[in-house]
């Protein structure tokens, strides 16, 4: 890959830089062997894969704090990761297992964790949006300083709701962060084909509330938006809109042959922008990190995927009697 300059003005320890690969090397992977599963017919339905995006979530996540929130969409194991959910349960949820998040019942698009403030995993373009305002009302309310990162993608940014939520966030100034993974295509189709301004962000316009492009192969890059975003939130400034400019490197789904891009286009965005080598070339020309130091991180990465696909082979299907559990709360 050839070399990038490192972002300017990035104020990053050499333990957070290690961080940052491993972290993003943990996402592909576990992407990696979920796409092999599925292949083997261990993951049924859908698999909306993430390899390609992984320094959208973990440059954002290094903002957080603790009673942050985050909700997406459906292509969401990295988001799961990133935010600390144990790679054993989103690969047993994944296979639909009693070990899953789910307890085996959601599958990928259906993930939650209260512990880690994780809301989903939503299947339908554009729902998710305004739950995310939902949940950034009820921190507002609850007079906290959380903030919570509302992810969906370049096709639901042109669904009604969105606008909508846009509209009610900036009214009540809600501490919510709107981003947009622009990774190019929703599904099949190109943005310039479906999305009128070259830039989505800037239909925030519209509402009053600010935002920005932000280069989603650079991970320093995001880091430094994100924190950007979240002091604006934190300092009760309202909505924030980030417009992560990324690209993924295999189909929509695993059912998708991705016919409407060339195998050209992809190798060059992988040989010219991948976000993981960045960060290595980084830890290596910095001196930062060894070739052993990083054969080292990849050995544990690598031991941490293989054993979430063999506690998901291993953990049972959930028993029948699950289809009654999860459908009333307790009042």
């Amino acid at each position: 890959m050839a070399a990038r300059k490192p972002t300017k003005n990035s104020n990053i320890s050499t333990d957070e830089l290690k961080e940052f690969y491993r972290d993003m090397l943990l996402i592909r992977r576990f992407e990696e062997k979920a796409g092999q599963l599925y292949g083997m017919g261990l993951i049924g339905g859908f698999c909306h894969l993430y390899i390609g995006q992984e320094a959208v979530v973990v440059g954002l996540e290094s903002a957080t704090k603790e009673g942050d929130k985050r909700i997406t969409t459906y292509r969401d194991h990295g988001h799961m990761l990133a935010c600390g959910m144990d790679a054993n349960g989103v690969m047993a949820e994944l296979t639909g297992r009693a070990g899953g998040y789910s307890r085996g019942k959601g599958g990928s698009m259906h993930m939650f964790s209260r512990e880690k403030h994780f809301y989903g995993g939503h299947g339908i373009v554009g729902a998710n949006v305004p739950l995310g305002a939902g949940l950034a009302f009820a921190d507002q309310y609850n007079g906290n300083d959380n903030v919570t990162f509302t992810y969906f993608g370049d096709g639901a940014a042109n669904q009604g709701q969105v606008y909508e939520t846009f509209n009610m966030a900036a009214l009540w100034s809600l501490p919510v962060i709107f981003v947009i993974e622009n990774n190019q295509y929703a599904m099949g189709t190109s943005q310039k084909r479906s999305t009128s301004t070259p830039d989505i962000y800037t239909r925030g316009e519209a509402f009053g509330i600010p935002g920005e492009a932000v280069d989603g192969m650079d991970v320093l890059a995001v880091k430094a938006a994100s924190e950007k975003a979240t002091a604006h939130c934190r300092a009760g400034k309202g909505p924030y809109i980030l417009e992560v400019k990324t690209y993924r490197y295999r189909g929509h789904s695993m059912s998708d042959p991705a016919k409407y891009r060339t195998r050209e286009e992809v190798q060059k965005v992988r040989e010219e922008k991948d976000a993981i080598e960045h960060v290595r070339d980084l830890l290596l020309s910095g001196k930062h990190a060894t070739e052993d130091d990083l054969k080292a991180i990849d050995k544990e990465i690598k031991e941490i995927v293989n054993a979430s696909a063999e506690f998901a082979k291993e953990s049972p299907e959930p028993d029948p009697s699950e289809l009654w559990t999860d459908i009333y709360a307790d009042a």
